[in-house]
């Protein structure tokens, strides 16, 4: 098949001029169905792990000899290989006790998560699929190869890459495999906090991932148990038109789809159940929301093991996600002295997202936005001040004056902030000036 790389025929083609058998295997067969371009190219050969790395002496390491993996190194890329395998026991729920190596091709695929990732491409594109893949392939459909509870017991993380498939893929989870997955969710429990967290980041960034969070609450909520609360919650606000869960799905899918931004979403309003009051009117109301949503976001990104950086950006943007900014330009450099301009920009998305996924009546507020950004290119084009980098004076000006400690810093950050309300120009002799003749002149 012209679509097979050709260090992966290369690789391909030694297992098999060794007398053994091999064939491509999983995700990147799937894609390759599905007209994708695969990210890895995995392997399931005949072979024993010592024959392989005897075949490919010098180009091959035993990653996990164990598992009968070994990784081959072929025009500048690497290549997992691993020997026909039935898993044994699983007794963690993530990966096999024990392994028996086999000489069945079939009871190999036997042993996958999906009918889809259980097919199997020799170099020519001949294809093996003892399961009907290719058939669930066509109708978009998620399947588990043999007995669902089987395959999820097995394997707890299965469950949440079933949801990341169907939301990646945009194919319907077939009924008792759904069934499987909602009933085995608990498991869930036992996997680890890295490995959920980079499921639920691919899931939240499928295209499809609205469905899949409105239809599967009740499974993400095993290790997000703060979202349970909005799943169902009527705002009884003339803003809104969705529950709280609804509202926060819907938000997800108005936003691009970047981990850090979908994430945020996922987190903004959390801490409305907890916030809600409802006045004389009937009218519900959530003062104070963003602040708890905030504290929840940190108490889950550091449970999921998000990178420091991750964390920051997610956490600032659930904290200011309803604060207003003022359509104004002194307004916006202060907003870009809080966030800086990826942060700003990226506030401008979350408040987007955020309109988007209310009711229809208040959509005008889109136009506000507009606005926003429009002035936000404009200030970041014209590079007005809003850092103490870009202040005229630094440091060394304000020891020159006799400034020591922290007094330095002190007047720096008093200088910026006259600079960005525009009551100094960033004018390094202005701005000198203002410090030899006190705060006091300076309204």
């Amino acid at each position: 098949m012209e679509a097979i790389p050709a260090a992966a025929r290369e690789v391909l083609g030694r297992l098999t001029e060794g007398g053994y058998e091999a064939y491509l295997v999983g995700g990147c067969v799937r894609d390759l169905l599905l007209g994708r371009t695969p990210g890895d190219w995995d392997m399931t050969t005949s072979a024993l792990p010592e024959a392989t790395m005897a075949l490919f002496a010098g180009h091959a390491v035993p990653t996990g000899l164990r598992h009968g993996t070994v990784t081959v190194r072929a025009g500048g890329a690497s290549f997992e290989v691993t020997t026909y395998r039935v898993d044994g026991a699983y007794g963690d729920h993530r990966r096999p006790d024990t392994v028996r190596f086999t000489s069945s091709l079939t009871e190999d695929l036997g042993r996958r998560d999906f009918t889809v990732n259980a097919m199997a491409m020799d170099a020519g594109g001949t294809l093996v699929d003892p399961f009907d893949g290719q058939r669930d392939l066509k109708n978009r459909l998620l399947r588990c190869a043999g007995v669902p509870e089987r395959r999820l017991e097995e394997d707890a993380l299965r469950i949440m890459r079933a949801l990341r498939f169907s939301a990646v893929l945009g194919f319907e989870i077939e009924a008792e495999t759904d069934q499987a997955v909602h009933h085995m969710a608990a498991a869930l429990e036992d996997i680890a906090a890295e490995r959920l967290r980079e499921e639920l980041l691919k899931m939240l960034c499928g295209a499809d991932a609205v469905r899949v969070l409105l239809e599967y609450p009740d499974v993400l909520g095993v290790f997000l148990p703060e979202l349970l609360p909005a799943v169902g919650l009527d705002q009884r606000n003339r803003h809104h038109c969705y529950t709280v869960w609804e509202h926060t799905a819907r938000s997800v899918g108005h936003i691009p789809p970047e981990p850090v931004l979908r994430m945020t979403m996922l987190l903004h309003d959390l801490g409305k159940p907890a916030c809600m009051t409802v006045d004389e009117a009937g009218e519900g109301h959530f003062k104070g929301h963003a602040g708890v949503s905030h504290s929840l976001a940190k108490q889950i990104l550091t449970r999921l093991r998000f990178d420091n950086d991750s964390a920051a950006q997610i956490e600032k943007l659930v904290k200011w996600h309803d604060a207003p900014i003022e359509p104004a330009e002194r307004a916006m450099r202060r907003a870009l002295n809080k966030m800086g301009a990826e942060g700003v920009r990226a506030l401008l998305a979350v408040k987007r997202a955020d309109n988007l996924a209310q009711a229809p009546a208040y959509l005008g507020r889109q136009q506000e936005i507009d606005a926003l950004e429009a002035l936000l290119a404009q200030v970041l084009a014209r590079d007005d001040c809003f850092s103490l980098r870009q202040l005229a004076v630094d440091g060394h000006d304000l020891v020159a004056l006799g400034y020591q400690g922290r007094e330095i810093g002190q007047k720096l950050r008093w200088l910026l902030d006259a600079v960005v309300d525009g009551r100094l120009e960033n004018e390094r002799e202005g701005l000198l000036a203002a410090l030899r003749g006190g705060e006091e002149e300076v309204k």
